[in-house]
């Protein structure tokens, strides 16, 4: 008798992700925003600030790049920009959720190995491999080694994504691989560093954003939920409580205490824009 995959609680939010970002904050991205000086941060503006992540993402790529391999497309919106723009573009998608948003959105232009990275099977090459916010995600050194087995010579890795800092307290923001032992590992690889940007200002803003939608929307549903429970399954909902009290005072400790923003991320974690030419 065969079982089913269970699913990842990272999974279930990104596909609620995707439903909140398209059909709430018109926008179809699912990465930070790079918020330029003098754009106000709120949420309507946050798919301008998307864009101009992605026209980041595309100004820093290599000249004389044909092929890219997007590892972690998300539903493919950065791949269809880029596929517009004239690269040839293949996907690595982990998510069956995700990868069908990726299908829809791209058909036949672009093949999506729907598997994770370090394990997927990719017979081709590419110029380029491009981790936008899916870095963080492989074990640090699996993905490096697998990067340099899939680059054409001379080809190039390009990172957006952010990286933990070495600083005292402990980080209301999950995520991300220790910086300091990326730089330390680096230097074990045939990477040539060509660009590393800092770019931790222009994306924080993303979470003051995240932290109005916590404080104004979700919370309010949450106390609305609650006290429906209360009211109307007090029995049910004492015993909800009771099993799981630790995870709902770690959650309001991590969304609800006003921790979550951009103040915080500046403090504990380094957003870089990095590419790197296989030596």
């Amino acid at each position: 008798m065969s079982s089913k995959k269970k699913i990842g609680t990272h999974e279930i939010g990104l596909d609620i992700g995707v439903v909140l970002a398209k059909y709430f904050f018109k926008t179809e991205y699912m990465h930070y925003g790079y918020w330029k000086k003098g754009v106000a941060i709120n949420v309507d503006n946050l798919p301008q600030a998307q864009e101009e992540y992605a026209n980041l993402l595309l100004s820093n790529i290599p000249e004389g790049t044909k092929t890219i391999l997007d590892v972690g497309c998300g539903i493919g919106t950065v791949a269809e920009k880029l596929l517009n723009a004239g690269y040839e573009v293949d996907c690595v998608s982990p998510s069956p959720q995700l990868t069908q948003y990726t299908r829809n959105r791209l058909g036949s232009r672009s093949h999506i190995y729907e598997s994770l990275y370090q394990e997927a099977q990719i017979p081709k090459r590419y110029d380029m491999v491009l981790f936008s916010e899916s870095f963080q995600y492989i074990p640090l050194e699996e993905a490096l080694k697998k990067t340099l087995s899939l680059l054409n010579p001379g080809g190039h890795l390009l990172i957006c994504d952010f990286f933990r800092k070495e600083v005292q307290g402990e980080s209301p923001i999950s995520g991300g691989h220790k910086l300091a032992r990326f730089y330390e590992i680096l230097p074990q690889y045939p990477l040539k560093t060509i660009v590393d940007l800092d770019i931790t200002r222009e994306t924080a803003p993303s979470l003051d954003i995240m932290d109005d939608i916590l404080t104004n929307v979700v919370h309010p549903i949450w106390n609305a939920v609650a006290y429906y429970m209360n009211v109307n399954h007090p029995a049910v909902s004492k015993l909800f409580v009771w099993k799981n009290r630790e995870k709902i005072e770690k959650a309001h400790r991590k969304y609800f205490t006003h921790r979550t923003n951009g103040t915080h991320f500046q403090q504990f974690k380094s957003y870089r824009l990095m590419v790197f030419q296989q030596k």
